[in-house]
């Protein structure tokens, strides 16, 4: 079975800091790294290839120093890297995101299964998964925290709002997985030093045909800070009884409804 795995460059999480007079996130010299979900998504795939055969593929679009940063997908497991790099692609949009990784699965041959995360740790917009499969006229499933593969059909559990949903769907097949469909392995130091010698091919844009200097952004993000909620600051320490009816008094006049 032929796995790809699209993963994607984030800035370490763990190590932002956020300034305090405007509340925008610091990002220079931070290390970089592969995203969390998408980290999960290349341990399902390595788990399937494991239990069925075949290879995985890992598929990656970004900056120059993406080179660097797949190591860690090779030490995990994958067997391959294809990647898509160049300055215009650091922080691209999700539609150019995906038709540059659609045009690089394309190089690939055969696919069977595109596992992906169900959306990025910098970004989360949940887009990619979905155009992906739109562009290479594959289904889709989302949500996914269970995966079995039998024949050639997938069964998928979706982790909805308010119930599981599992669903089966003939291969080949886009899946956007969500974090909680396992626990991403850590790579022993043996499997580090393996992965500088496994295959890996790097393009650029203009060797898939994509001029994305002639693209005009679909989308622009203003800003990704959380909104600000302002706490009401009400105290409530005269017992448990009279707690409850200020508490009640308080939520009455802020339009709350009594039923």
């Amino acid at each position: 079975m032929n796995i790809v795995v699209c993963v994607k460059q984030t800035v370490d999480l763990q190590q932002v800091r956020i300034r305090r007079e405007t509340r925008e996130p610091v990002l220079e010299n931070i290390p970089l790294t592969l995203g969390n979900i998408d980290k999960n998504a290349l341990e399902e795939g390595v788990r399937l290839r494991e239990q069925h055969g075949g290879r995985v593929v890992v598929v990656s679009a970004g900056s120059d120093a993406l080179g660097e940063t797949i190591k860690e997908a090779l030490a995990m497991g994958a067997d391959e890297a294809v990647l898509v790099t160049g300055p215009q692609l650091d922080g691209a949009e999700s539609a150019v995101a995906a038709e540059v990784l659609a045009r690089a699965i394309g190089k690939i041959g055969e696919v069977d299964l595109i596992l992906l995360g169900e959306g990025s740790g910098d970004n989360y917009s949940g887009q990619v998964g979905p155009r992906l499969a739109e562009l290479l006229g594959m289904p889709q499933v989302g949500f996914v925290n269970g995966l079995q593969v039998e024949g050639g059909r997938l069964r998928a559990t979706r982790s909805l709002e308010d119930c599981l949903e599992v669903v089966e769907v003939e291969m080949p097949a886009v899946v956007a997985v969500v974090s909680e469909i396992n626990e991403a392995r850590i790579p022993a130091v043996t499997a580090i030093l393996k992965a500088g010698r496994k295959p890996k091919q790097e393009l650029t844009p203009g060797e898939l045909g994509f001029d994305l200097a002639g693209m005009q952004p679909r989308v622009r993000t203003l800003s990704n800070l959380a909104p600000e909620q302002e706490r009401k600051r009400i105290l409530f320490s005269e017992g448990l009884d009279a707690d409850v009816d200020n508490l009640i008094k308080a939520l009455l006049s802020e339009g709350a409804a009594v039923r």
